[in-house]
């Protein structure tokens, strides 16, 4: 639609009264990241070999915690172009499939050992006792054995490899308790099957692997997958260029082949495959992927643009200047790598709770063991009562304690439009003291609508009618904002003929033999044709886009226009400060149309013009008076930030970028839900401690009992009562677990 390209100047020519600043600014910042020393990565030191599975942090209960960092570091290691989108690719892709193969490993493991744990409790001399029953018959033991290694073995892997790596990052969790507790529990029974008198643990064995390998099953799978946010940057990258030879011939070349100083063709609707300088042509670019901003910008000779960026209708000839790990669109990756590195890896609650029981099992069995020792008991009976105590220390019911409420509260979350991304974040929602907001697309709809129509002659029908009949075939967001208007209010168009492009000024045709105009401030001031120049200056000032609508030559009417600010967005900052929450607003929008939304949703901390770079650093600034930080945002511009935020939060209408750096998904696009965000972190918080003291209680009782302390008056635990406090801890727990709403 060559015939409108040059309305969509006139449009923009008065339309954001600081856009020639904002873009000198974009232009300043761009200068300062070509400038940044890429060759500061030393790849050298990425150690390839640190891709070995066993390596990789299972030992959180919450995969998504699991330690990915390796593999980020290598799926974005920058080498040239496509090289790199492809090694991104191919990491990110297999970053889910791997979390999806943990989840059907898990629950295999599980079915199986539930297998083997049938027949083990059925021959478990203890069981047989509990049950007042008698299968006993010679050699069950060694098949109790057998059952016992198998399980041990194959059952308690996945508990050995996370206790490997919690170890290696010398903080013991949940899998170094649940590993200390079945290897102690196995050795012991092994020994009395051969060598020692006692009574075995192989059914505590077996029921705490089946139950923690539960536990872990039914977590993962309420669990979303790892985040795919550098793959879905990489994407965004055209594959292919049209280069422009010395001959003036146009071939297809593949991206990653160019080099400074080539020279392209950018076609109307085309992606603009890599950053460079226009040197021949006019256009509208969208770069509301790096700016935030909504209206596209006029791209002109001597003008910069994006790789990435998307051609409005105009051709465009560039001239390459950055390629590779130079580009803005790598800076970008660069930063949500980065940011996602450096994000505070906090312990969820869980694992605190198992690292403090670890340490007292540990602790309270060696410490049996040396008093009954120096009393001068025989090696049988104290290695019972140490052992005892040790499995007592790894409660059944802290296994499922955690998990049952993770899904409780994921089904929770969906079913009020959030999807949970990253479990310790989101567990962490409670602690939060601001909510930064991205403006465009968040706050607002990302769509330009209607505001206000100025009458000067003619009725708001009238000027809407006609304004919207000369529109209908325009796909500029200003265009489809007054046609949207007016097909809201009913208004039915009119037939229009010689519709004509004027150039720079705006459109003209012929309604009901009428010459219909719609044309910009500049062509107004051009022409010095008279309009109310305060109200003008009024409704400029609020950051709104005005366009003028002329029949024969006389004013009808002023349309303004600006991005519409969702409805829940003033409610959602309204609770979050009744919770003593403070909100900020930080948007790469110019200053003017930031601070009128700000006004709108009560929002007084304004922070405009800002690009992708300067908002992660903003972040930090936010965050230096201590305060857990979330951030709301929908675009790529908002990525490094979500990624940095301690709390990501991105809106489901958003870009896929954004979606994939969040912690959260808002599904419904609402800001209000950043508010149950916090709720339903709060609500699990407080379940989370009740299922761990009733996981934890029955151990704080048994614990001195198992230990021997009451044993000179007669008084010792039976693993029968121990078995029956076990079960009925679980069964509270679970209940527990199902009580979960939130207020």
């Amino acid at each position: 639609m060559e015939h409108h390209s040059n309305m969509k100047e006139g449009h923009m020519e008065h339309g954001h009264m600081d856009h020639e600043h904002h873009h000198d600014h974009k232009d300043m910042m761009h200068g300062e990241m070509n400038q940044m020393d890429h060759n500061q990565m030393d790849h050298s030191q990425m150690e390839h070999s640190q891709m070995e599975h066993s390596q990789m942090d299972h030992s959180q209960m919450d995969h998504s915690q699991m330690d990915h960092s390796q593999h980020q570091q290598m799926a974005a290691m920058n080498h040239s172009g496509q090289n790199q989108t492809n090694h991104e690719t191919g990491h990110s892709a297999g970053h889910h499939d791997h979390h999806m193969m943990m989840v059907k490993d898990f629950k295999t493991r599980f079915f199986l050992s539930l297998i083997v744990t049938v027949p083990l409790l059925i021959l478990s001399p203890m069981i047989q006792m509990f049950l007042k029953i008698n299968l006993r018959f010679p050699g069950d033991s060694y098949i109790l054995f057998a059952l016992a290694t198998l399980l041990f073995i194959y059952g308690g892997k996945p508990f050995f490899t996370g206790a490997r790596d919690e170890l290696k990052q010398k903080s013991p969790a949940m899998m170094t308790l649940i590993a200390f507790a079945i290897s102690v529990a196995y050795i012991y029974s092994s020994l009395t099957v051969f060598v020692l008198k006692g009574n075995d643990f192989f059914w505590e064995l077996a029921t705490l692997i089946v139950i923690m390998l539960l536990g872990h099953w039914i977590e993962m799978k309420s669990v979303m997958g790892a985040s795919r946010a550098l793959d879905e940057l990489a994407k965004l990258m055209p594959q292919e260029a049209n280069l422009i030879s010395d001959t003036g011939e146009i071939t297809a070349v593949l991206a990653e082949k160019l080099k400074a100083g080539d020279k392209l063709l950018v076609k109307p609707g085309e992606k603009i495959p890599i950053d460079g300088t226009v040197f021949e042509g006019i256009s509208e670019v969208n770069e509301s992927m790096v700016t935030g901003e909504s209206v596209p910008v006029k791209r002109t000779v001597g003008d910069e643009v994006i790789g990435g960026a998307i051609n409005g209708d105009g051709i465009l000839k560039i001239e390459v200047t950055r390629t590779g790990e130079d580009t803005f669109l790598s800076q970008v990756i660069k930063l949500v790598r980065e940011a996602q590195q450096s994000k505070s890896r906090t312990q969820r609650l869980a694992d605190k709770a198992a690292k403090l029981l670890f340490y007292i099992a540990l602790s309270a069995g060696v410490m049996t063991a040396v008093v009954w020792t120096l009393i001068g008991k025989d090696i049988s009976f104290i290695m019972e009562r140490a052992v005892t105590v040790i499995v007592i220390c790894c409660p059944h019911a802290l296994g499922l304690a955690i998990p049952l409420v993770t899904a409780r509260s994921t089904s929770i979350a969906a079913q009020n439009g959030l999807l949970i991304r990253n479990r310790v974040a989101f567990e962490n929602a409670r602690k939060i003291g601001v909510v930064v907001f991205d403006k465009t697309g968040t706050l607002t709809e990302g769509a330009f609508g209607v505001t206000d129509v100025i009458e000067a002659g003619r009725s708001k029908e009238e000027i809407l009618t006609i304004a919207s009949s000369l529109e209908m075939n325009s796909e500029h967001p200003i265009a489809k904002g007054i046609v949207r208007e007016s097909q809201k209010l009913g208004y039915q168009l009119k037939p229009v003929t010689d519709y004509m492009n004027m150039a720079g000024k705006g459109l003209m045709a012929t309604i009901d033999g009428s010459e219909i105009m719609i044309v910009s401030p500049g062509y107004m001031q051009s022409k010095g044709k008279e309009y109310d120049v305060a109200v003008f200056e009024r409704l400029a000032s609020e950051g709104k886009t005005v366009v003028f609508v002329l029949i024969d030559g006389a004013l009808a009417g002023m349309i303004a226009l600006a991005d519409i600010v969702r409805p829940s967005a003033k409610q959602a900052v309204d609770s979050l400060r009744r919770m003593n929450i403070e909100s900020i607003m930080l948007t790469g929008d110019n200053q003017k149309a930031a601070l009128h939304v700000g006004k709108q949703v009560g929002i007084y901390r304004v922070i405009a013009e800002v690009l992708p770079q300067q908002k992660a650093d903003k972040i930090d600034e936010i965050k230096t008076d201590g305060r857990i930080l979330a951030m709301t945002g929908d675009g790529i511009n908002d990525a490094p930030s979500l990624a940095k935020a301690d709390l990501g939060i991105a809106i489901g209408a958003g870009t896929d970028v954004a979606i994939e750096t969040a912690d959260v998904i808002l599904v419904k696009s609402n800001p209000n839900d950043v508010v149950n965000i916090i709720k339903l972190s709060k609500a699990i918080y407080k379940k989370m401690i009740q299922n761990l003291v009733w996981a934890t209680g029955y151990n704080a009782l048994a614990l001195p009992l198992a230990a021997g302390v009451l044993y000179g008056a007669g008084v010792t635990l039976s693993p029968a009562v121990g078995a029956v406090l076990m079960s009925l801890s679980t069964v509270i727990v679970a209940i527990n677990a199902r009580l979960l709403r939130i207020k």
